[in-house]
């Protein structure tokens, strides 16, 4: 059975494979988030199409290998959801059998009093909104008033904008562990976000300082079973703010794609055992939410071309698994929200023979495998695919 003394999970946040067979249940026939970017001319995958990523069944357009490098498959995620956390928690063991809570409506009018209450502050807003246009169309309001700019989404996520002169980080940061706080029960949405913003009507910017406070995971999952194994269990990314802390070691947080792949190069150099849980989000955030398919392209062809530079320092017992949560189609034109999607996956190492598994029916699988390599006990809602 194939051993690995480090493992490098790498999750491309919303880097889809195509239209799961319940897309129509999420309004989401059609999406294809991998095509989209293919589309532009502007996508350049010579590492992940070696590894074999045009070998994943739906994957062809991006070129077949007849050597390919790495195990390949498409998984299918079971989770009643199409969000980040519902979309990592599958990826570390658990698969979800009811969405978590959104609010089309808005937020009810007696948790915002109560809310507003605990924090010394007035809210505004209060529905669904892009993060962007949101900041436009109250961003004046807040500065005059100091009241937060309330916002969600099609996701479960209640979000606070504020200006950084009105509102500091810290202060940001300490109102959204107090809504975090009191978001529970049927209020208990996946994730409350700070997104502190600068600059001067209309053209304010949001930072790079966002913040997720995410609901705390509802079972063990693999980040805690690698943490009891003894192991580093470590964490680059969104990845604390996902799995709210739990299980791991250590955390080096991100402001970019870039900014990630730079601390995890470095990470290789170092000598641990166990664990590295990367969320890149870019892809997500930046590109997909804001329907930029070019940009979508041009960032996956940057993590290629990083790609192809990693690899080869690693050691003969690492393993890399490249991944995703979910999609968020940049050519989509129904919505601006993630879709519902096949994820490509890729394992690399030196203990992986390449081989096409075809179509796995959870997320879950991933966890299972990362057990296996690490030789840990971990029962979970996925198999191993070794």
């Amino acid at each position: 059975m194939a051993q690995a003394n480090r493992v490098f999970l790498i999750v491309l946040d919303s880097v889809g494979a195509g239209e799961a067979p319940d897309a129509a249940a999420f309004g989401d026939v059609g999406a294809h988030t991998l095509r989209s970017a293919h589309e532009t001319g502007k996508l350049t995958l010579d590492t992940l199409r070696q590894m074999g990523i045009g070998n994943i069944e739906g994957l062809s357009f991006l070129g077949r290998t007849d050597s390919p490098t790495a195990t390949v498959a498409r998984l299918r995620e079971a989770s009643m959801g199409k969000d980040t956390t519902i979309g990592h928690w599958e990826l570390a063991g658990h698969i979800s059998p009811s969405p978590l809570p959104t609010f089309p409506e808005g937020f009810p009018p007696s948790f915002l009093h109560e809310f507003s209450a605990a924090i010394g502050r007035g809210v505004l807003c209060n529905r669904p909104y892009s993060g962007t246009a949101v900041i436009r169309a109250f961003g004046e309001e807040h500065l005059s008033t100091g009241k937060l700019i309330v916002y969600t989404s099609a996701d479960s996520v209640f979000q606070i904008a504020a200006h950084t002169d009105v509102v500091p980080l810290e202060e940001l940061y300490a109102v959204c562990e107090t809504a975090r706080a009191m978001l529970t029960g049927d209020l208990g949405v996946g994730r409350v976000i700070a997104r502190p913003f600068t600059g001067k009507a209309p053209d304010f910017v949001r930072t790079a300082d966002r913040r997720d406070f995410s609901l705390e995971p509802p079972v063990r999952l693999l980040p805690d079973a690698v943490r009891e194994a003894g192991l580093d269990s470590i964490a680059v990314g969104k990845i604390h703010d996902i799995f709210a802390g739990r299980g791991l070691t250590r955390t080096l947080r991100t402001h970019s794609n870039e900014e990630g792949m730079t601390i995890t190069a470095k990470l290789a150099g170092e000598d641990f055992h166990g664990l590295c849980f990367v969320n890149l989000v870019d892809f997500d955030t930046l590109w997909g939410h804001r329907r930029d398919p070019i940009r979508y392209a041009e960032g996956l062809s940057a993590f290629d071309g990083w790609l192809g530079g990693f690899l080869p320092t690693l050691n003969e017992t690492d393993v890399v698994i490249i991944t995703a949560d979910h999609g968020c189609d940049p050519s989509f034109p129904k919505t601006t929200d993630h879709t519902r999607e096949y994820v490509p996956l890729l394992i690399w190492g030196k203990p992986i023979p390449p081989i096409n598994l075809g179509t796995r029916q959870t997320f879950s699988d991933v966890a299972a495998t990362v057990a296996t390599l690490l030789g840990i006990p971990f029962p979970c809602d996925g198999q191993t695919m070794l």
